[in-house]
């Protein structure tokens, strides 16, 4: 078949970053109650690509993010993010690849609390055992990139939304992911905080070459990524190339 060939041509080539053939999610599985949500999602990302997802709520969207986020595995088909097959992986494999490979930027930032700005950006590191100086040099690095070094000793209660926003995005690229997978990143901000966090993502996919999936409502938002993707009733019904694409 045309997709397998497809899946594994880029598998093997290590072009694409997420790789998803006849993916397929079902919840209550067995059950009178069970249901499915996705139908059949063949998707591919490109290593450096900005891609949107967009759809309204009930589409599937979200049981999507989770599955690109090796928060869930798929009931059927087949998901390779950066060559890793997600199915066959356990519960302790799947935490790692997510520490690894994926940086998270969440609507409601989930900062600790009781950290500042730098001990939020070190997380990450120290999950994944990386030395203690490696590990405040990197998170200063990455601090001074999305201009926020004049706030690292900040606890979150001390900021406001777009500097948190900002210090998300720093943590999630604190492990060098292959990916950064930004929910909403903007849905809690004002419109010109939130015109400051699009503009950062702008610079991590031009100047650090990062790949970038944005699950949004906003298709104002989405025209600015290279592709919008649009699902619906758990299949992707529309690709496309964004008219405003920077």
């Amino acid at each position: 078949m045309a997709t397998d060939d497809r899946k594994m041509g880029h598998s093997k080539n290590g072009e694409a970053v997420i790789d998803m053939t006849g993916l397929i999610k079902r919840f209550y599985e067995g059950k009178p109650n069970e249901l499915q949500i996705l139908n059949g999602i063949d998707l591919t990302i490109r290593h450096g690509e900005f891609v949107s997802i967009v759809g309204v709520s009930g589409s599937g969207k979200s049981t999507l993010m989770n599955i690109i986020g090796a928060l869930d595995r798929p009931s059927e088909g087949e998901y390779y993010l950066d060559g890793n097959s997600i199915g066959a992986l356990n519960d302790n494999a799947l935490s790692a690849i997510r520490n690894r490979k994926i940086g998270f930027v969440f609507q409601t930032f989930n900062l600790v609390p009781r950290n500042t700005a730098l001990k939020n950006v070190e997380l990450p590191m120290l999950y994944a055992g990386k030395p203690r100086g490696e590990r405040i040099r990197r998170a200063k690095e990455l601090l001074k990139l999305v201009e926020m070094d004049d706030r690292m000793h900040h606890l979150p209660n001390e900021l406001s939304g777009g500097q948190k926003q900002r210090v998300g995005i720093a943590r999630a690229m604190a492990n060098d992911p292959a990916i950064i997978l930004a929910d909403e990143p903007t849905g809690a901000l004002d419109s010109k905080t939130g015109r400051m966090v699009m503009d950062l993502f702008h610079k991590l996919h031009k100047e650090e070459g990062k790949t970038i999936v944005l699950i949004t409502h906003n298709q104002e938002l989405a025209e600015e990524t290279e592709r919008i993707l649009t699902i619906f009733d758990g299949r992707i019904v529309n690709e496309r190339i964004a008219e405003a694409a920077h």
